[in-house]
């Protein structure tokens, strides 16, 4: 297995990794190796009998939360050359990779059968920062790696229906995100209506997550206090922004300790402006949190469903001022919405994302 990012370096797709080889574990015929970067020196852990963790020194530097291209280019060439090294020592029947580019590249090279989990930004149109490569060199490059896998996975209808942009014909299954619906629970005493109300966010601060537009949305708005958790490059210029409103910046927080922040608050808003399948929003229905999403945020209008868990609005602070207003005023509507966001993500869960993914590999092996 391939991924660039593994906690506590990356995002969604690090935290994905983990919870399925978490999965994956009690597999006892299913063995793995993952080759992902490490925050500092080289080093091998194996956190099962059947799992075995590669941790490349890429000289990290700067926010843990945001690969630059530098670390992108340092892991590929590493991951390469490590793993053909690997090769002559152990057997592999096939490689899973995490991100098309750079990770689908290099299991293509490595000359094994591959499947590709596609998760965001390594498809071509998802992120405005990669707009040149994209249309120079990714696209191509995407399609080819694609075509050649043995299965081509993307994590919502999305994200599966951008790809298809680059790649028309292509054959694309989607397996969503799961969420441990025992670890993410609601709290057991709701504060019915006590006090402001609580809102939370979780991201990296950067452009894309549309945070900027979440604190202008506070602007005039009483009796509402919004935590913001998370770290990177933005978070300078958004505490800027954000002086003299009822914010609080939080910066990263330990995995342990999320379950616990989401059930200190009352409402979850993923301002995004674009995303494939977000674990934090699955986290917080699983947490009992109504949710607000932009109607630019992608996959994750495929986990709300407008006036029932959460509302979809428009990425502007006017549309998501309007729906965190309706949720100060109504009460009953707020818990309502977190009773059904919890109902849908007892439907969700690691184990059949697991099981989904297994059987992907065992019918790339069978061909």
């Amino acid at each position: 297995m391939l991924n660039y990012e593994y906690p506590p370096l990356g995002g969604g797709a690090g935290n994905a990794t983990r919870h399925l080889l978490r999965e994956f574990a009690r597999f006892d015929d299913l063995h793995i190796t993952l080759v992902t970067s490490s925050t500092d020196k080289e080093r091998t852990e194996k956190p099962h009998d059947n799992i075995t963790i590669h941790f490349l020194d890429i000289a990290k530097k700067g926010s843990l939360h945001y690969q630059t291209s530098r670390d992108l280019i340092i892991y590929s060439w590493k991951a390469w050359r490590f793993c053909r090294s690997l090769m002559n020592e152990e057997s592999f029947d096939i490689v899973h990779a995490f991100f098309g580019i750079p990770c689908g590249v290099i299991a293509y090279l490595l000359g094994k059968p591959y499947i590709i989990s596609l998760r965001g930004s390594d498809v071509p149109g998802f992120n405005a920062r990669f707009a040149i490569l994209d249309t120079l060199l990714f696209a191509r490059l995407s399609r080819f790696i694609w075509r050649r896998a043995k299965a081509t996975i993307a994590n919502s209808e999305h994200l599966k229906k951008l790809a298809l942009q680059t790649s028309p014909g292509q054959a694309i299954e989607v397996i969503p995100n799961g969420v441990d619906s025992v670890r993410f629970h609601p709290n057991s005493e709701p504060r019915n209506g006590r006090g402001p109300l609580r809102v939370l966010a979780v991201g990296r601060l950067i452009p894309r997550k549309g945070f900027r537009v979440l604190i202008e949305a506070m602007r005039g708005l009483k009796d509402i206090e919004l935590t913001i958790a998370g770290e990177g490059p933005q978070r300078e210029e958004l505490q800027r922004a954000a002086g003299g409103l009822n914010i609080t910046f939080t910066g990263a927080i330990p995995p342990e300790d999320m379950p616990e922040l989401y059930r200190e608050h009352d409402i979850f808003v993923l301002p995004s402006m674009n995303e494939g399948m977000s674990n934090t929003v699955l986290e917080a229905m699983a947490s009992g949190l109504p949710v607000v999403v932009t109607g630019a945020g992608g996959g994750v209008k495929e986990l709300v469903k407008n006036g029932r868990n959460g509302y979809v609005v428009q990425p502007h602070a006017h549309d998501l001022r309007k729906a965190l207003s309706t949720y100060s005023e109504t009460p009953v509507e707020r818990r309502r919405h977190g009773s059904d966001s919890r109902k849908q993500a007892e439907t969700l869960s690691w184990t059949v994302t697991a099981r989904q993914y297994i059987r992907h590999v065992q019918e790339a092996l069978k061909a």
